[in-house]
């Protein structure tokens, strides 16, 4: 019988077959931590004596959640992480650089890596075929110091996606779709591994997107296998050497096959205040809303802020609307600039970020008043997870965002003329 994708990454590292169900101890390629978990890590190693990195140079403090900070607490957590990275020679992404996830992506992930990290969306990195995974800080922080840890091999999902997307629809569609079919905790422990012929046709920055929210199913991990995409991508980031083809086995073994037909697919939205609680963009168009959030780790790509902006060009953002954009990377942020969807955006009405997690996690810039309602790109809708718990919040694509900034209600973004799929 052949290994799943989980299986055979994980087989690779450990140098034998390993099979789900087994414990194994690990190296570690990649660890990270941000500024909202990093700190815990760092004090735990430096209360046991173990102030180091087995990996320096593939050990990664982000400075995102916060950045620029909000808060003089927040402030001395910053020169902690900083003063943390000196001393061990660990890697530094300060404020401005971006959204870790994103920064992974573009720097460090690549097909049969094996990568920790102190943020449950660490998973975005296996759509470059990496064993991608969030874990607790102190796990980590031993990741960190000894350069390994250990996995329980996870049974996996094989989610089939067959057919052709149509157009107005896009991964985050598709992943909603998803969670709301098996659940938010539908996956617990396992690992999803996307195949199919939308897959195989799919762009690696809405790859990202699919890999970001398996982790709201309750996945371990969220896969995709290497290929002429992954190459691609690689080649594009100056790490083409990294690249290596790496897929299931054909007579893998699933615990389960979820077939879905992408062409019965719409735009999909999740509705306050769970993940799995979707519905089609048609059941909750001319739901108001007070503010739109296009950026994060799920939807902050060059390719996501195109979309808003051939939908917003020309246009303006309601009255009684805040947009607010936040480009996952300084890189996008360039290239957004370059391409002259920043310039397309502001004259729209929207509020620009420095590069980072900007509104999501609710630290800062974008929190809700009582009872407002904003419709977000990014991965979760828990209360209060903008700030207040007395906020409501939608999850969409960046098209059903930006259609919805125009009009002050969920809009279906089908209806806007100047529509683009950019894909």
């Amino acid at each position: 019988m052949g290994l799943t994708l989980a299986e055979k990454i994980l087989s690779q590292r450990v140098g034998r077959e390993v099979r789900a169900g087994e414990i194994v101890v690990c190296d570690v390629d990649v660890a990270l931590t941000q500024d909202g978990t990093g700190p815990l890590a760092v004090r735990q190693l430096q209360r046991i004596g173990l102030e180091k990195a087995a990996r320096p140079k593939s050990t990664i403090l982000f400075i995102d959640h916060a950045a620029p900070s909000p808060r003089k607490e927040l402030s001395n957590d910053h020169i902690l992480l900083r003063s943390f990275a000196r001393k061990t020679g660990c890697k530094l992404s300060d404020v401005g650089e971006g959204v870790c996830h994103q920064l992974i992506a573009e720097d460090y992930a690549a097909p049969g890596k094996v990568i920790i990290g102190a943020d449950s969306h660490t998973c975005t990195a296996g759509a470059l075929a990496a064993f991608a995974t969030g874990m607790g800080s102190t796990d980590v922080a031993i990741g960190m110091a000894l350069g390994k840890t250990w996995f329980r091999v996870p049974e996996t999902y094989q989610i089939r996606v067959a057919g052709e997307l149509p157009s107005g629809v896009f991964a985050k569609d598709l992943i909603l779709h998803l969670i709301g079919l098996i659940g938010a905790d539908g996956a617990t422990y396992k690992a999803l591994e996307f195949t199919g012929s939308v897959i195989a046709n799919m762009p690696m920055w809405e790859r990202l997107t699919l890999s970001n929210m398996a982790v709201e199913a309750g996945a371990k991990v969220g896969l995709i296998a290497s290929d002429e995409v992954t190459k691609a991508y690689l080649i594009a980031q100056g790490r083409g050497e990294e690249f290596k083809p790496l897929q299931a086995d054909a007579d893998a073994c699933y615990e389960r096959v979820i077939t879905i037909d992408a062409g019965r697919l719409e735009p999909t939205l999740a509705a306050p205040h769970t993940v799995d609680n979707t519905h089609p963009v048609t059941e909750l168009a001319g739901t108001a809303i007070d503010q739109v959030f296009i950026g994060s780790c799920t939807n902050g790509r060059l390719e996501d802020l195109a979309i808003a902006a051939s939908i917003m060009r020309g246009k303006r953002v309601a009255p009684n609307v805040r947009c607010i954009v936040v480009p996952a990377s300084r890189k996008i942020l360039l290239e957004a600039l370059k391409a002259g969807y920043v310039e397309t955006l502001v004259e729209a009405g929207a509020i620009i970020l420095a590069p980072g997690c900007g509104p999501c996690v609710g630290v800062h810039e974008g929190i809700l008043g009582d009872g407002e309602v904003s419709l977000n790109t990014s991965n979760r809708n828990f209360q209060g997870r903008l700030g207040n718990p007395h906020g409501f919040i939608y999850l969409g694509s960046p098209a059903v965002a930006a259609a919805s900034a125009l009009t002050g209600v969920i809009t279906d973004p089908r209806e806007v003329v100047s529509y683009a799929t950019a894909r």
